[in-house]
Parts: structure tokens; C-alpha cells; sequence
């Protein structure tokens, strides 16, 4: 009778343990989510900028062999990350794409000139450094004009700031969540031992040792609950990066091991910080109160 008991006490806390976990797990995946993301939002924003083309056109008397010397010399430029020629060929078969294969019909010859496809390095996408670069770039003899989307740059650069205190907002958010609930989980399992821990401060027990077999649980429970939620979010990852080559491309491996990392951290902290308010807090309460 006594074993069969025992039994049924064993798997009420294994329950309870399980319930701890997995709650405590839901709510760091969710964290970390959203570190990962604040993570590699600049990486983010450099995959737009270093994708965007600036193109430039060269005046109709510019040679095929003038502007080939000319695109290697801007390929050695710091800023442009990837140059590309293109012939007027290439240019007529680009603009039948976007306009039709017979808009050229109303031309005697292909108005389509040489040109020159520039990638440039993240770093100097903004107004000022492309109006700079723009300069510099027409002041060769071959060039006619640069052209490029002045009005997405604008708006990469002018929500990047507003996207970062978003993010930001958001973490602080569910940290903030993810502490009220894991303290809550934490709280509901210490306090139902409550008779013990006042038992035990009757008998004079200090505080640390009260709390120590209690904070060697939730440092268990903190660090299974952060290994679960970093295992399904490596999961969940991964499983994004193979569905989009723009996720797997802006999302830094290291980034993600040192989020996850943390999390795991993230978990035993707030457990351990939350069972050590707990146990105080029913280490001194009264005997009448313990029923309420």
C-alpha cells in the first residue's frame, strides 16, 4: 500500500516536472524567436542594400572595349562588391522582357546603350554616399548617367531604425512575459511544498539551506526547459532556412549558436532568481497563512 502510494506521488511530480518544462520551453522559444531575429536584422538589411543595382549607362560613342576596361576599373572600387557588363545586346534582351519583344520596331536602330551593373557593400547605402559615389561615377568621359532607386533606399534606411526599436520593444516584452510566467510555474510548484519549508524554518534552518535543494531543481528545470526550446528552435531554423534562400543567406550560424546559448542561460536565471523569491517569501510567512 505504502509502495503503491509512493508511486502515485512519484508520478505527480514527474507530471508536474514535465508541466514545468514545457511551459517554461514555450515561452523561451518564443524569446528566442525574436533575439534571433534582432540578431541578424542588420544582416538583413545588408542582403537588401548589397542586392540593389546601380546602373551605369554609358554615352552611345563608348566603345565595347572602352567599357569592358572601364567595368574592370570599378570592379577594384572598395565599395562595389560585384560589377557586371552589359552589352547592348543583353540590355535589348533585358528591356523585351519588361516591355515586349516588339518595342524596338519603332526604333531605325536600338537606342539600348552600354552599361554597367554595380553591387555595392552595404555600408555605403545611404543618400549621401551614393550622391558622392553618383559624382565621382559621371565624372568619367564615358559615362552618360547613374541610375538607381533613390526612393528604396530612402526607405531601407528610414525604417532600419524604426524595425530595430520594434524588435527591441518586443524582446523586452516577452522577457518581461516569459519572467511573470515562469515565476508563476515556479512559484505554484515551491508553494505547494509549502508545509515543508515552513517545517523546516521552524527547526531553524537557514535560508540557504532551505533553498538549496530547491534552486538544484530549477537549475535542472531551467536548463531541460532551454535545451528543448533551443532543439525546436534549431528545428524550426533550419527548417525556414531550406524553405528560403533569402533566410539562409542572412542568417549568421554563429549568431543563432550564441542565441540559443543564452537561452539556455535565460532559463535557469529566471528560474533560479524566481525560486529564490519564492522560498523566501514561504520560508517567513505564518502558520494560518500557509492555508491561504
Amino acid at each position: 500500500m505504502e509502495k503503491k502510494k509512493n508511486n502515485i506521488v512519484a508520478k505527480r511530480l514527474i507530471r508536474s516536472y514535465i508541466t514545468s518544462v514545457v511551459s517554461i520551453s514555450l515561452v523561451l522559444i518564443l524569446v528566442a524567436a525574436a533575439a534571433i531575429l534582432a540578431a541578424n536584422a542588420n544582416n538583413i538589411a545588408r542582403y537588401f542594400k548589397e542586392n540593389m543595382t546601380v546602373s551605369v549607362i554609358l554615352k552611345p560613342s563608348t566603345s565595347e572595349k572602352e567599357a569592358r576596361a572601364l567595368e574592370k576599373d570599378l570592379s577594384k572600387k572598395s565599395y562595389v562588391k560585384e560589377s557586371r557588363y552589359v552589352s547592348k545586346e543583353e540590355g535589348a534582351k533585358e528591356m523585351e522582357a519588361l516591355l515586349g519583344a516588339d518595342f524596338l520596331n519603332v526604333f531605325e536602330s536600338s537606342p539600348i546603350p552600354i552599361s554597367i551593373d554595380l553591387k555595392l557593400d552595404g555600408d555605403v547605402i545611404t543618400r549621401d554616399s551614393l550622391n558622392y559615389i553618383k559624382g565621382n561615377l559621371q565624372k568619367s568621359r564615358f559615362v552618360e548617367e547613374v541610375v538607381y532607386q533613390e526612393t528604396l533606399v530612402e526607405a531601407l534606411n528610414a525604417n532600419l531604425h524604426k524595425i530595430g526599436l520594434i524588435v527591441g520593444a518586443v524582446i523586452l516584452i516577452l522577457l518581461f512575459i516569459s519572467f511573470a510566467l515562469i515565476s508563476n510555474t515556479v512559484r505554484l510548484n515551491i508553494y505547494a511544498r509549502r508545509f515543508t519549508i515552513h517545517t523546516m524554518s521552524l527547526v531553524g534552518a537557514k535560508r540557504s539551506f532551505i533553498a538549496r535543494p530547491f534552486v538544484k531543481q530549477a537549475v535542472l528545470e531551467g536548463a531541460a526547459s532551454g535545451l528543448l526550446a533551443s532543439a525546436v528552435m534549431l528545428g524550426i531554423v533550419a527548417y525556414v532556412k531550406n524553405s528560403s534562400p533569402l533566410l539562409e543567406n542572412v542568417i549568421r550560424t554563429d549568431l543563432e549558436v550564441a542565441v540559443l546559448g543564452l537561452t539556455v542561460l535565460l532559463g535557469i536565471l529566471i528560474c533560479v532568481i524566481s525560486t529564490l523569491i519564492v522560498v523566501r517569501r514561504v520560508a517567513y510567512i505564518s502558520k494560518d497563512d500557509l492555508y491561504y
